[in-house]
């Protein structure tokens, strides 16, 4: 089976009691929330990557202000294209950022369709990936190894 590793970044902006959020395509169909974020070009630094990608999917220029951590998902029998099977890594990284200009609006043509703040409180009732709730932990977590700990205990 053929292997892939995706490196990606992600910004987590909170300000007041809300987290900048972009809405994506989800795999039933429907849309679920993401942090503003996305794949490394070949060569291109992932702090360039995650301001390029928010300012992408958001319109808002951020900096980065902290590294919270990383995240690594390994799916051995991840769907392909063309019907093809391959045994898919994605680490991603996800930075602290801070919206220092701009103005919040959809991305044209591209991966998400709308960019809101949400009131930090209202994000449980989302349909969210999983990404999004490991960020807000790391957010206030910040652990030392930049990992959160494994619930299953294997790390």
């Amino acid at each position: 089976m053929k292997q892939r590793l995706r490196v990606a970044a992600y910004a987590v902006c909170i300000r007041v009691d809300a987290v900048l959020l972009a809405r994506s395509p989800a795999a039933d169909g429907g849309r679920e929330w993401v942090l503003p974020g996305g794949g490394m070009e070949h060569g291109e630094d992932p702090v360039d990557t995650v301001v390029r990608e928010v300012a992408e999917e958001t319109g808002y220029t951020a900096e980065v202000t902290a590294l919270l951590g990383v995240d690594s998902l390994h799916v051995p029998d991840h769907p392909g294209r063309l019907g093809t099977r391959v045994d898919h890594q994605s680490l991603r990284l996800l930075y602290e950022g801070r919206v220092v200009g701009g103005a919040l609006r959809p991305e044209a043509n591209g991966s998400t369709d709308l960019a809101a703040w949400h009131p930090l409180a209202a994000v449980p009732a989302l349909r969210r990936v999983p990404l999004v709730d490991t960020a807000l932990r790391l957010w206030p977590e910040r652990p030392a190894t930049g990992r959160l700990p494994d619930p299953a205990g294997n790390g």
